[in-house]
């Protein structure tokens, strides 16, 4: 997360509880890719309450079939790119968030599952600078070659978000003058990660497991040695963005814990649980961190912190452990149900 590195830097201090923020003029095509973002979320989620049962297929069950990809590439893959390219301030860099978005309209839009992800196989070549968006654009080819299922594009989805936080709170770390010792713990920890895609290809289980030893080993990693454990004594804003990140790495810890524990399972309760430890307590927990900084850099609009942001992030983990209980726990599937 470029822009989030760059405004840290900017605001060491952090603006405090109910401050103002400065308000630029912003080209409208930001606004245009941040409502197709939007709206891949609102799909991605009402498909995620039809696999649920919650509600009726209303659009048929193309919304269900795309709730990963939509959730991951319409909507993160499009905030995270349109996040790079206000960053890098060059006109190019907005194609990746231009075609991520393209492809979740043409999966809201019913067409053939490989046209939507073909374009968000384009998107994550133009952004595909990183070992994190790497992964993501091979998950993307992975899904492009055997859509419409996601299981086997998923570990890769998983990678991306891992190692691009990763490596993003490990550059924040320099802060704190990290040894050389706690970086190659870093490096294992990433290692281990990327080898347990790698021996996924061919035996999924030993992959998965060795992929789970890397989530904890970086969860570990995140616990101890990122800046979230300093801001975490200071009030307002750099306070709440601390809560969400130290949360969302117990969540990862959770997650490379039950991979470690169950393999690769590719459905059901355990899948669901996997997957919703990582993308929305890990994950969803870094956009609700950082959010209140994004949004007025990328829409010029101010977005002042209020202690009532502490209610959608208790609301966020508070289902996430009912849905978890209720995938791992006999004889409480409803609550599984009522947490999604």
């Amino acid at each position: 997360m470029a822009l989030v590195r760059t405004l840290t830097r900017r605001r060491a201090r952090g603006p405090s509880e109910g401050g103002s923020q400065t308000v630029m003029p912003v080209h409208p095509v930001r606004f245009v890719l941040l409502g197709l973002g939007l709206m891949a979320l609102l799909a991605a989620l009402w498909g995620g309450l039809e696999r649920l049962g919650v509600v009726h297929a209303a659009f048929g069950p193309r919304l269900a079939l795309a709730h990963g990809p939509l959730m991951v590439s319409g909507f993160l893959g499009t905030l995270i790119g349109l996040e790079r390219a206000v960053a890098v301030g060059r006109r190019w860099a907005y194609l990746a968030p231009l075609l991520s978005a393209a492809g979740a309209v043409a999966l809201m839009a019913g067409l053939p599952t490989r046209v939507g992800a073909l374009a968000m196989v384009i998107a994550g070549f133009t952004l595909a600078m990183t070992l994190g968006a790497l992964a993501w654009l091979i998950g993307n080819l992975v899904w492009l070659s055997d859509a419409p299922s996601v299981s086997r594009a998923v570990p890769w989805w998983m990678a991306f978000f891992v190692l691009t936080i990763g490596g993003e709170r490990l550059e924040l770390s320099r802060l704190l003058v990290l040894s050389a010792r706690s970086r190659a713990w870093f490096v294992l920890a990433a290692g281990l990660v990327v080898a347990g895609l790698g021996v996924g290809l061919a035996w999924a289980d030993p992959g998965a497991r060795l992929l789970g030893i890397g989530l904890v080993t970086l969860a570990w990693w995140l616990a101890r040695y990122d800046i979230a454990r300093r801001t975490l004594r200071r009030g307002g804003l750099p306070r709440f963005i601390a809560i969400c990140l130290l949360a969302g790495y117990a969540w990862l810890a959770v997650s490379g814990l039950l991979l470690l524990g169950f393999g690769a399972p590719v459905a059901g309760p355990r899948y669901d649980a996997v997957l919703h430890s990582v993308f929305l307590g890990y994950v969803f927990g870094m956009v609700i961190a950082h959010a209140p900084v994004i949004l007025p850099a990328v829409t010029g609009r101010p977005v002042p912190f209020r202690r009532f942001f502490y209610a959608h992030l208790g609301l966020l983990h508070l289902a996430l452990r009912a849905r978890v209980a209720g995938d791992l726990l006999p004889g409480l599937a409803e609550l599984r149900r009522v947490g999604g």
